[in-house]
């Protein structure tokens, strides 16, 4: 850029300098090696500070999600639990439910509520009123008298499901069917 226009002073100049533009100023190398140097500390410094407070930032982030997850947990694991255990006895109902009633199912629960029978007690046994007449039909041996059980009665009766029992004695009910059992189950497993 040329400037051609005169200029007059009114008076004196003083303290005029000349300026020259900045790429025609001598240069002092040890002076800009200071000046960089300089820039360079300071940028190191700022950079060094930011660090810091980012690492602080992320330090109480993480902080927070571990607290978080300290806390969720073990919800959820007892969610899952819960969903498992309801799971796994939703499917051992449905298996249980679409098995084939067979005598020898019947005998089994018959056997099992008579073993917490007090020996020689009086005592009447309840069945589905098919499962008594299938036990019937393949002259089941757990229907005849024996040594222990003579003073056995079998009955019907409209409460007992299909392939359970009921023991009545003088000293209460035991009780064999398919649905207690399950619950019997289900107790134990969610305590």
């Amino acid at each position: 850029m040329k400037w051609s226009k005169s200029f007059a002073p009114r008076g004196a100049l003083r303290h005029a300098r000349l300026v020259v533009p900045a790429e025609k100023q001598p240069t002092d190398p040890s002076r800009e090696q200071a000046a960089f140097e300089r820039g360079f500390a300071e940028g190191e410094k700022r950079l060094s500070e930011q660090l810091l407070v980012q690492r602080t930032e992320l330090l109480a982030v993480q902080n927070g999600v571990l607290n978080a997850l300290r806390q969720a947990v073990p919800q959820v694991v007892r969610q899952s639990e819960s969903a498992v255990i309801q799971l796994a006895l939703e499917v051992a109902r449905k298996l249980v439910d679409d098995m084939p009633i067979q005598p020898e199912l019947v005998e089994a629960a018959v056997h099992s509520a008579l073993a917490q029978v007090e020996k020689g007690a009086e005592f009447d046994v309840y069945l589905h009123a098919d499962d008594l007449a299938l036990l019937q039909r393949c002259n089941s041996p757990i229907l005849l008298p024996g040594p222990g059980n003579e003073a056995m009665e079998f009955h019907t009766a409209p409460e007992v499901t299909r392939g359970g029992c009921l023991v009545r004695t003088r000293f209460g009910v035991v009780d064999t069917r398919r649905e207690t059992r399950m619950d019997l189950i289900r107790k134990s497993l969610e305590a």
